[in-house]
């Protein structure tokens, strides 16, 4: 698509969103390495259930607020005052069970460490620990789920985390750069191939 603002071709899903087209061009299927990072965004991914990733993206600077800027630590130490203060924050989606999630998520990624597993390794390994090139050149030959999600989101249950199915799991993938879905008409292809590519391998497959 076209931007209304400038002449660069972006893939269709960002619109005319300014604040959608810079995720698009900055954010989105850059690979992430950091595991604390790659926990905020998983927990954010889960906040778009049932609704539209931009409706996240405009209340993210509220959830870091909300919520410690994602440090698991103060997270799992909510009580569930805490939580029940979070539910009346305008800022955030005020579904109970989505701001429960959160709480869950740091709990079950400190288990993780605690029990001496890399987060990032761990989430790498479904690619094993490279990014997944693609190269779509349509919208609709984008998968909104593939075997890799599915054995992530499996994988994510098992320990602990909700608000990963699938298709969240496949979402996170594609905005944390462990696949590479940009079309290949994009004005990003050939720059996110290029990091893809140079990526140094991450973690071993689980």
């Amino acid at each position: 698509m076209t931007d209304a603002n400038d002449d660069k071709r972006r893939c269709g899903w960002c619109g005319g969103d300014t604040l959608y087209q810079a995720y698009h061009d900055n954010v989105w299927g850059r690979p992430v390495r950091d595991g604390r990072e790659l926990f905020a965004k998983l927990c954010l991914d889960g906040q778009q259930a049932g609704l539209s990733w931009i409706t996240i993206l405009r209340k993210q600077d509220n959830y870091y607020r909300a919520f410690a800027d994602f440090d698991p630590v103060a997270i799992a130490a909510f009580s569930d005052a805490d939580l029940a203060e979070r539910l009346t924050d305008p800022g955030i989606v005020r579904n109970r069970l989505k701001v429960e999630s959160i709480r869950r998520n740091a709990r079950a990624y400190l288990a993780m460490l605690d029990a001496g597993d890399d987060f990032a390794a761990f989430l790498w390994s479904f690619v094993d620990g490279k990014p997944l090139i693609h190269r779509w050149s349509r919208l609709d030959q984008i998968p909104a789920v593939t075997p890799q999600a599915e054995a992530m989101s499996k994988a994510l249950k098992k320990r602990g985390f909700n608000f990963v199915g699938p298709t969240i799991c496949y979402a996170f993938m594609q905005a944390t750069g462990l696949v590479m879905d940009h079309l290949t008409d994009c004005h990003c292809f050939d720059a996110c191939v290029a990091e893809a590519e140079a990526f140094a391998p991450i973690g071993a497959k689980s």
